[in-house]
């Protein structure tokens, strides 16, 4: 009995067993469909989104284009026409419109006035030697203090952090006041003690960002240098500061935006009637009496901008590897 039982059992799941291959084969094939039909779909709508975020990046291109367009105008028609590049329009004749870019337009007369004007070689040394020096600082000390926090686990390195932390949560207006008090008596208003307190400004970042890349790294490494004979500073600068290459490039990058673009820091701790960076000697182009050479400040602007552009066009590759590298590892 318990023999014949068993028989139909297997002659049950033999036909099942088709059954089953079938519907698998059914599911898989299903899902197949389902694939190609969401790579189409895919397919279809990625030019949509393409063209939607390139009309969208044009928000934040053509501020710059047009203070690029009207750094060439003559004064009288940056405001008549600010997105124009002729004072007659197409529909007045072509020979018309042609004549008129000539009269809109004056030249390299806007960045003559402006170097002039602003000093603009002696500000830009100065704006230079303050940024290269300031960005300098801040990677060898706050890679070497990230690197010290993350291997050495005590109270005060936990304390150190968390007030490295804590410096990027609070506001520069609740502190600026203080600051510029403490810069006057401490003689800091100088190109000098600037960078010193841009160093204390530019570490909470700096270290958070080192700090979670240097998580990432192997201590084993470490140990294998320091076997080999390599004192703590060596071991720092031969082989964990060429790991950390990406992140010290990334945090080189937005120190430098930062410094090089700041107006308020300098304006508050520097003598700007002896030590002017770029930011303040362009303001110095608005006039007592309230006229502005707009022309002149258009051309000013693009010459300020062009440095640190230019250092981020070659750079900017590391970006993504840095940031990624300081938030995500540990």
């Amino acid at each position: 009995m318990a023999t014949e039982v068993l028989k139909k059992e297997k002659k049950v799941d033999k036909a099942k067993k088709p059954q089953m291959q079938n519907f698998d084969g059914k599911a898989a094939k299903k899902r197949k469909n389902d694939d190609t039909v969401n790579s189409v779909r895919r397919a279809r709508h990625g030019w949509i989104i393409t063209l939607f975020f390139s009309i969208l990046s044009l928000a934040w291109i053509a501020p710059i284009i047009i203070v690029l367009l009207n750094s060439f105008k003559r004064k009288a028609y940056i405001f008549r026409n600010p997105f124009g590049i002729s004072k007659f329009t197409l529909s007045e004749g072509f020979d018309k419109w042609k004549s008129g870019i000539h009269t809109t337009f004056n030249g390299l007369q806007n960045y003559t006035n402006a170097i002039n004007k602003t000093e603009f070689f002696k500000a830009f040394g100065l704006s230079l030697f303050i940024t290269v020096c300031s960005v300098a600082l801040i990677l060898l000390c706050t890679s070497m203090c990230a690197w010290y926090i993350t291997r050495v686990k005590t109270k005060i390195t936990k304390a150190i952090y968390i007030l490295c932390l804590f410096s990027m949560i609070v506001p520069f207006q609740m502190v600026m006041f203080t600051l510029s008090k403490f810069a006057n008596m401490l003689h800091l208003g100088n190109p000098v003690g600037i960078i010193i307190v841009y160093l204390g400004f530019g570490a909470g970042l700096a270290v958070f960002m080192f700090t979670g890349f240097v998580k990432g790294i192997s201590i084993e490494i470490e140990e294998a240098a320091m076997i080999d004979g390599c004192s703590p500073l060596q071991t720092f600068f031969l082989v964990v500061m060429p790991i950390m290459k990406p992140t010290i490039v990334t945090v080189a990058i937005l120190e430098a935006m930062w410094v090089w673009n700041d107006y308020l820091l300098p304006s508050l701790v520097l003598n700007i009637n002896k030590y002017k960076t770029i930011p303040i000697a362009i303001q110095y182009l608005k006039q007592s009496h309230g006229q502005i050479d707009w022309g002149a400040m258009m051309a000013a602007l693009v010459l300020a901008i062009i440095p640190i552009v230019i250092f981020y066009a070659i750079a900017q590759k590391y970006i993504i590897d840095g940031v990624l590298s300081g938030a995500v590892k540990g």
